[in-house]
């Protein structure tokens, strides 16, 4: 069915929009459902034609709402979008569906259209087998705050999912359909009945708890499929050849939540620790469950079948644990040798269990035989499969259990791997404090950079355990010394491969990786041995994130990976050098152009460095849910990274909406990832194919529009008078810090309302709400237009540009994601908030003319006559929800006009209208659906 097609689609929407309708018949007063139709039915017909009289009757109409009716109309709109969300993601899984099921080609990006795209290009089973060992696709999850969207609504959304599926079935009689309605009816009057927003702000806990949802609803049953999707690709373009193929389990998870201490000062040592046990026991959990369930299917007699001699001494070895496993019954399953087996192996994990249960108690830990590895299970996983395969049920080695060997092989007894992040000057100030304290080291705020370089360096060299010198050391510095030790204790608690990377935000220098490794070492994770060895438990990742450092990577890595000592410490952990870039805060220091541009050449040249020592790299990506955040459809932006950088290895960030819109549903989480990973494959062909280098007039162009994009950037962002109180006054910035959906604040410092001191999120949140998400294209119109002046020739040129370089496509792809759900006139309203109507006037007309402009440029170049020409289906979903978002923007322009208004009436007064005000944030962040 082609996309443009969406009768079917629009019919299900309507009929999700019925049932809740009902619901509001029935459950609330007539007032609410008669509001919410009338300013349904309005602003739909204001988007066919406009009228001043009937928007004025509208308008008339909201103000007349008391809080309480405004907070239920603002509910019913936000539950509309979340079932419109609902029905989105099911017909296209139902689209998918169709396509496999009729045999014909599958949509680009699936593993089936990457594979045949491999094969054609003259890729060899050999080659393929190799670019599938150089593979690491590794999502990191983080806590960070762009929604507010409760475990309890997931839940409730799950249901309604699961059930609306059925409506699939063609063969669904009139009464059977009928009883199916009634029960989606009921899903959704639950859902109507459950409050979307929190009534307390969420701690750390809750954060990791969230977290751990998707793994254990999601992922954990997404993760087999996809390798078996990519196998049944492999064997169907590859033929016989494909018999050797074998595809390793590339997929790794990490995670942020309650390792990300940059600017959250609720996350302590004792919360990393929380948050490793608790990740811990959620794999754990899984294992369990999963091992009774194949202990009902592995029923095999040992009088007909004879398992392997490893398989049998594995059994052997776990003798001791029968008398207290089988203490009843000490001959049960004596004939079943591997139900007895995957029993004894369930009670193992089931002390480890205990371990972490009192750990996370904070009871003494219990001393039991359990598992003293996830190596050690896995290799009791190995026995059974190879014994299966030894006498004839290869085919039953390959179905659950294989999946449970990819899960073991994927999350082992960790889940993900914790990032621990801590901003620079954190570590500089814990330095120069041991230095103070210590006899005969210099005082280290007054050195140099080399000389920071070398002291450093000498120290860690020095075989031993430094000393610590004083007791009464600052909050600060012992803080950091207690997350490290509690590092070092977790990866012998937990495992080796607990822990990622140790991530240092606002990385200006080479002495701020040595100074952690330097206090690495009082916990000994870093340093060397009385035998003169080197040893390093600990990867550091510098985290690149202004325009400015992206600009000076080259001398702060060289600096860095040319130490001695440093080189040392990077070979004994595996000679790889991670290093992050910041999508979400250079976009915001320079804008979208000069911050795509900059990661694109500080890729580049980060590989570079790294070859040119013989280092492997590996590139971690910050990027957001939203194009003003590095987001944007996942497969596009690993395909639009420069040509030989990807090198089959990607890590990350996955953020706020993203995680619900991914992971909530398998059958979506399977798509998504997909996606991704053929992304990677595509993206590191040069591993086994010659790799096409960029065009160098395409840099030149490219080069020159990043210099323009960010000059009109600035002039508005920093060099415009009063523009700071424009973004406080003319968005919800200010509100949206009241929103219970996140631990971190908003900004670095609380009195601070600079454009430094409020965080990338908020930022992006902000304009996104108020329609004018400058983040995703303010100044590529002015970049375009400056290099069109005079010559006409050099459309030619950009559309060359836009029609053969992926980075470039992917570029204007992703403006006209935000062009698409700006919407001017709204923003103009949110404009009229602003307290002086000349300044306001003055920057909205800036803002609007930018947008015209680069509307009027991105439509040349594209050759297209409307934005979204390219994008069908994000175009069809945008007209299907713009009017359900007007009535809900206009309310909240009302409801920020009297909050602010009453601040002189008392709490009282604007407590009466932050309830709804917040309720607004809720439904225009479910009905964009990427707002932070």
């Amino acid at each position: 069915m082609p996309v443009t097609d969406d009768k079917g689609l629009r019919a299900r929407v309507k009929l999700f929009g019925n049932l809740l309708g009902e619901v509001l018949r029935t459950q609330e007063s007539g007032q609410v459902f008669d509001a919410v139709e009338a300013l349904r039915k309005g602003f739909i017909e204001l988007r066919t034609s406009e009228d001043p009289a009937r928007r004025a009757q509208l308008m008339a109409l909201i103000e007349a709402l008391d809080p309480q009716t405004l907070t239920h109309v603002l509910r019913a709109f936000s539950s509309y979008f979340l079932l419109a969300n609902i029905v989105e993601e099911d017909w296209a899984h139902q689209e998918r569906r169709h396509r496999v099921a009729s045999g014909e080609p599958l949509w680009r990006g699936s593993f089936d259209d990457t594979v045949r795209e491999l094969v054609a290009a003259g890729v060899s089973a050999g080659q393929m087998q190799g670019l599938l060992d150089s593979l690491l696709f590794q999502p990191v999850f983080t806590a960070h705050p762009t929604e507010a969207k409760r475990r309890a609504l997931l839940e409730a959304q799950r249901r309604i999912f699961v059930m609306a599926k059925k409506l699939n079935d063609a063969g669904l009689g009139g009464y059977a359909r009928e009883a199916v309605e009634r029960q989606l009816l009921n899903q959704i009057q639950i859902l109507w009945k459950t409050d979307e927003v929190r009534v307390h702000k969420p701690q750390v806990r809750d954060e990791i708890v969230n977290g751990l949802y998707y793994f254990r609803e999601t992922l954990f049953h997404a993760l087999p499929h996809i390798y078996r999707n990519l196998e049944r690709a492999l064997a169907t373009n590859f033929g016989e050849a494909a018999a050797a193929i074998r595809v390793p389990s590339f997929i790794r998870y990490g995670s942020w939540i309650g390792g990300d201490r940059d600017g959250n000062p609720f996350v302590t040592h004792v919360v990393t620790a929380l948050a490793v046990r608790l990740q811990a026991r959620t794999v754990l959990r899984e294992y369990v469950q999963r091992l009774e369930d194949l202990s009902h299917l592995l029923t095999h007699s040992s009088s007909l079948v004879r398992p392997s001699l490893a398989f049998a001494e594995r059994l052997a070895a776990d003798a001791p644990l029968v008398p207290e496993v089988y203490a009843d019954e000490p001959h049960r399953f004596s004939q079943e040798p591997y139900r007895r087996k995957l029993f004894l192996m369930r009670a193992r994990l089931l002390r480890n269990l205990d371990r972490l249960n009192a750990a996370i108690d904070g009871h003494e830990a219990p001393v039991a035989a359990g598992y003293a590895s996830e190596r050690d299970f896995l290799e009791d996983l190995y026995a059974i499969r190879d014994s299966l395969h030894s006498h004839g049920d290869g085919n039953l080695a390959d179905a659950e259990l294989k999946d449970l060997i990819r899960l073991a092989e994927s999350f082992g007894f960790y889940l993900a791997q914790l990032d621990v992040r801590q901003e620079s000057t954190r570590h500089t100030d814990a330095v120069t404090e041991l230095f103070a304290r210590a006899p005969n080291l210099p005082d280290y705020a007054a050195l140099s950079e080399d000389e920071r370089l070398q002291v450093l360096g000498e120290l860690l060299a020095h075989p031993g355990t430094p000393l610590l010198y004083a007791e009464d050391l600052s909050e600060n510095t012992r803080e950091i010394l207690a997350v490290l030790r509690t590092v070092a204790s977790l990866r012998d608690e937990i495992s080796p491969n607990a822990f990622g990377a140790y991530v240092i935000s606002m990385t200006h220098a080479a002495s701020h990786v040595m100074e952690v490794l330097f206090l690495a070492s009082f916990a000994g994770l870093a340093g060397r041995r009385g035998d003169g060895s080197w040893f390093c438990d600990l990867r550091v990742s510098p985290l690149f994130e202004t325009i400015a450092d992206l600009a000076h990577i080259e001398p702060v890595l060289e600096r860095l990976l040319d130490n001695p000592t440093y080189r040392e410490l990077l070979a004994v952990s595996g000679n790889v050098q991670e290093v992050m870039l910041g999508y979400s805060d250079s976009c915001k220091d320079g804008g979208i152009l000069a911050s795509a541009w900059n990661l694109y050449r500080a890729q580049k040249k980060i590989v570079t460095i790294t070859a040119r020592r013989d280092i492997r790299c590996k590139l971690f990506h910050g990027r957001g849910g939203t194009v003003g955040r590095g987001g944007g459809p996942t497969h596009d932006a690993i395909l639009a990274q420069p040509a030989g950088t990807v090198q089959g290895q990607i890590k990350f960030t996955e953020q706020g909406e993203v995680l619900s819109s991914k992971y909530s549903n398998p059958e979506t989480a399977v798509y998504e990832l997909t996606m991704a990973i053929t992304g990677l494959i595509k993206a590191s062909r040069c591993a086994v194919t010659e790799c096409i280098p960029d065009e160098p007039q395409f840099l030149t162009v490219m080069e020159q529009l990043a210099k323009d994009g960010e000059q009109a950037y600035r002039q508005l962002t920093d060099h415009t008078p009063r523009f700071i109180d424009y973004f406080y006054e003319a968005t919800p910035v200010t509100e949206i810090g009241l929103l219970n959906i996140g631990s971190r604040p908003s900004h670095r410092k609380k009195a601070d309302r600079s454009k430094y001191s409020v965080r990338a999120i908020p930022w992006v949140f902000g304009w996104g709400l108020s329609r004018q998400i400058i983040p995703g294209w303010y100044g590529l119109g002015a970049a375009l237009s400056a290099y069109r002046s005079g010559d006409s020739s050099r459309l030619d040129t950009l559309r060359r540009m836009y029609a053969e370089w992926p980075f470039f496509r992917s570029l204007l792809a992703n403006a006209q994601m935000s062009l698409g759900k700006s919407e001017m006139g709204i923003a103009h309203e949110y404009a009229q908030l602003c307290l002086e109507s000349g300044t306001a006037d003055d920057i909205y007309g800036t803002i609007r003319s930018e947008h015209d402009e680069t509307v009027a440029q991105v439509l040349a170049v594209a050759g297209i006559e409307e934005i979204l020409d390219e994008n069908p289906r994000l175009k069809l979903s945008l007209a299907r929800r713009d009017p359900y978002l007007d009535p809900i923007n206009h309310i909240q322009i009302c409801l920020l006009r009297r909050y602010r208004q009453a601040e002189g009436g008392g709490e009282a007064e604007r407590a009466l209208w932050l309830n709804p005000l917040l309720r607004s944030i809720n439904a225009l962040a479910a009905g964009m659906r990427n707002t932070g």
